[in-house]
């Protein structure tokens, strides 16, 4: 049971507008996966379309994430946790209202894609906030709070859709972060941040992660990790409706459900896993055995045959139960790196899994060709579960790890100047 001095550390005013800006992001970023038929064939996409302009837009969206978590993890570091959360969060909601406007396929496509910009900036930022302004001792608590609620986003994203027409439901999401603007006024800005800023570190450069092997491996293999979670979300559960079609369930699969349950299940789970690392100290063992599961879930969803649509979202909350590593993962990226790119880490590394889904559905569109819906989403699981497993084995356990540290170039007199080096240094050191 958490004490109550515990419990007054967590509910500060930065991480509870950090949870809220979460939910806020997921509610925007899983509205169109809810609403993607209803909306495109109210714009006149013929059924047999349906599928492959729900690719395009997809990928539009997370292309637009993958190219936002390099800005806005860069501006991060550079101008600060509250910059960001700020200019963030004003983009996605004049995108999401915007979108509730559009005529036309390709229209909806560039406003998803601005949206998608927008939304990259939401969480990373917010983990790297809260997890440098709380006590090593809670960190996991605090990271997995934000994510516990934010996944409820996609609970209400689904009963908006479900009580008003697609468009009122993106006027809905994007008034919501509006009103949100305001409640940050009184955020205030990480004190280890603060202390960085003021010395003559480099901030925010991305490149410093590839600047030696050791440092490109440490950066990639925390994206590795959470690319399943992303296959559970991207794949099994926006394409729910054709994988219940082939299940022959008796009843249509509806996308939106399927999303809502598998959140509800999400949320549940980043609690735990959360509250599980810091019962076991570590954060690897529960990160493997979340990833395992993830493996098991998805192999029973696409190849054990399913009664009824009922058993069929039962699976979808255990799905998300099982998925529900994401903040542990993100909080792992942060613990990771240095403050000078701690916010760049922990920003892009979420928005590169959440881009991964460019490579996902075409290898998903190619083997379903191939070999059929259910076995094409079987490959691409077994690809994302391996690479998940191989990267957490490797990776550095960082429980209880002080953040209080930077990344530095370091370059002897002897070196010349192209063979840069990474060293890490304690912040005590240069403050």
């Amino acid at each position: 049971m958490i004490q109550r001095s515990i419990l007054r550390q967590l509910l500060q005013v930065p991480v509870i507008v950090a949870a809220l800006g979460y939910f806020v992001d997921i509610y925007d970023l899983l509205l169109f996966s809810i609403v993607r038929i209803e909306s495109l064939k109210s714009l006149g996409v013929a059924e047999g379309d349906l599928l492959n302009e729900g690719v395009r837009l997809i990928n539009m969206q997370m292309g637009g994430l993958l190219l936002g978590g390099i800005f806005w993890g860069i501006l991060g570091d550079k101008r600060g946790r509250i910059t960001v959360l700020f200019a963030s969060i004003l983009i996605y909601s004049v995108a999401n209202v915007a979108n509730g406007f559009v005529t036309t396929v390709d229209q909806y496509a560039v406003l998803r894609f601005v949206a998608g910009i927008g939304l990259a900036g939401e969480l990373g930022v917010g983990i790297t906030l809260v997890a440098e302004i709380l006590p090593k001792e809670i960190r996991g608590y605090g990271t997995s709070l934000v994510a516990g609620v934010g996944m409820l986003g996609a609970v209400l994203a689904y009963g908006i859709a479900d009580l008003f027409q697609w468009r009122i439901a993106y006027f809905i999401g994007g008034g919501l972060g509006l009103l949100l603007l305001f409640m940050r006024v009184k955020v205030f800005e990480s004190g280890i941040f603060e202390k960085v800023k003021e010395k003559s570190v480099s901030r925010g450069n991305f490149f410093m992660l590839f600047t030696t092997r050791k440092q490109f491996f440490k950066y990639f293999r925390c994206i590795l990790i959470g690319i399943p979670v992303w296959f559970v979300a991207g794949i099994l559960m926006t394409f729910s409706p054709e994988f219940g079609k082939v299940l022959d369930l008796g009843v249509p699969i509806v996308a939106g459900k399927a999303v809502m349950w598998e959140y509800l299940g999400l949320t549940i789970g980043d609690i735990s896993s959360g509250v599980l690392s810091q019962y076991f100290n570590s954060r690897k063992k529960v990160v493997f055995l979340f990833i395992s599961l993830v493996g098991v879930l998805s192999a029973v969803y696409l190849f054990v045959p399913l009664k009824s649509d009922v058993v069929f979202y039962g699976l979808c909350v255990c799905l998300g139960f099982g998925a529900g590593y994401w903040a542990l993962f993100v909080t792992i990226a942060a613990e990771q790196f240095g403050t000078n790119l701690r916010a760049t880490v922990a920003t892009t590394v979420p928005n590169f899994v959440r881009g991964s889904i460019l490579i996902m559905t075409p290898l998903f569109l190619l083997f379903k060709d191939k070999f059929g819906i259910l076995q094409g989403a079987g490959l691409v699981g077994i690809l994302c579960i391996a690479i998940a497993l191989i990267g957490i084995l490797f990776m550095e356990e960082t429980f209880g790890k002080d953040l209080n540290f930077v990344e530095e170039k370091a370059v002897t007199v002897a070196e010349p100047a192209a063979n840069l080096k990474l060293a890490t240094v304690n912040t005590s050191e240069v403050v």
